[in-house]
């Protein structure tokens, strides 16, 4: 018996009970209650005029009790996976452009001096203090046909010939704008990770005989993948799923998963639909991130060796 547990008094024991229940409630409301809901609802027929039809009809005209039917119809039409593969490129994209950007910024953040970096890291957080919608609205100024981007960029296109170019409602539109969004949420991480980075490492890689660039590569790189792990999950988890952006920003032709899964549920109603499109988006971050766990333990093997 473990002798700690011995120890526990009865306060203890509640105290422990008081902490640990309201998170554990919490998260059973919130998060296991709906996706149990969203499941069952993937089963059902869709109402007449929409959300679900019921379990038990007397009017034999009406579709009622559970089906397979909308994963039948996910599995049979290629649209919806070239949605998902759209998706998750668009996902891939921004996440590489985040961590390519990010990364310096956060090497500098974390080698400056106290004062300066901290205000860094204030600037990297200052977009959060307004909102989402309003930051996203901005760049349809910034990249609008009159504005000066627009105008520089087709200016200089003419005098290569090219026409000119629209940069608003456009794939390009979608990725600048998710970049923006998600790029704190790369920054972050990183930074957490290599503040921590013990300096007398590179300074003994540097003794050894390694330049600039074979300390970054063995030193720094494989220390900072944890923060590189968790900053490409906080980037490209919600990227997938996300509608507003390309519902402002984008085309006709821009529609990703988050889009369709809004579509099915505010749009046409379809909840059995909208609900098997987001259980299949679930099933596909777990699969990418379970595949990202794996590479990561396959690659902290190698380190230790």
């Amino acid at each position: 018996m473990d002798k700690s547990a011995a120890r526990l008094t009865p306060a203890s024991r509640l105290f422990k009970y008081v902490v640990s229940v309201p998170p554990f409630v919490f998260l059973l409301l919130l998060l296991v209650a709906p996706s149990i809901i969203m499941v069952l609802a993937s089963f059902r027929y869709p109402g007449e005029f929409g959300g679900l039809a019921p379990l038990i009809s007397v009017d034999p005209r009406t579709l009622h009790g559970a089906t397979l039917e909308t994963y039948r119809f996910f599995f049979s039409d290629y649209i919806y996976t070239e949605i998902f593969i759209k998706s998750i490129v668009m996902a891939c994209a921004t996440t590489l452009i985040c961590l390519i950007m990010a990364y310096p910024l956060a090497l500098l953040i974390a080698r400056s001096p106290k004062k300066p970096r901290n205000l860094m890291v204030l600037l990297v957080i200052l977009p959060f203090a307004s909102n989402f919608l309003i930051r996203v609205y901005a760049w349809m100024i910034v990249l609008g046909p009159q504005s000066a981007l627009s105008q520089l960029l087709n200016s200089a296109l003419h005098l290569f010939g090219i026409a000119p170019v629209h940069l608003l409602f456009s794939p390009f539109a979608v990725l600048v704008a998710m970049v923006y969004a998600h790029l704190p949420f790369m920054v972050l991480p990183l930074y957490t990770n290599l503040e921590k980075h013990d300096p007398s490492l590179l300074d003994a890689a540097q003794d050894l005989g390694a330049n600039a660039w074979q300390r970054f590569w063995r030193v720094t790189l494989p220390l900072s993948l944890p923060g590189v792990f968790s900053g490409s999950a906080l980037v490209f988890i919600p990227v997938l799923g996300m509608f507003v952006i390309p519902e402002i920003l984008g085309g006709t032709g821009d529609m990703l998963i988050g889009n369709l899964i809004k579509e099915q549920f505010l749009g046409t109603r379809d909840w059995p639909f909208g609900s098997t499109l987001s259980i299949m988006l679930t099933v596909t971050v777990l699969l990418i991130a379970w595949l990202a766990a794996r590479l990561g333990a396959r690659r902290g093997r190698y380190a230790q060796a």
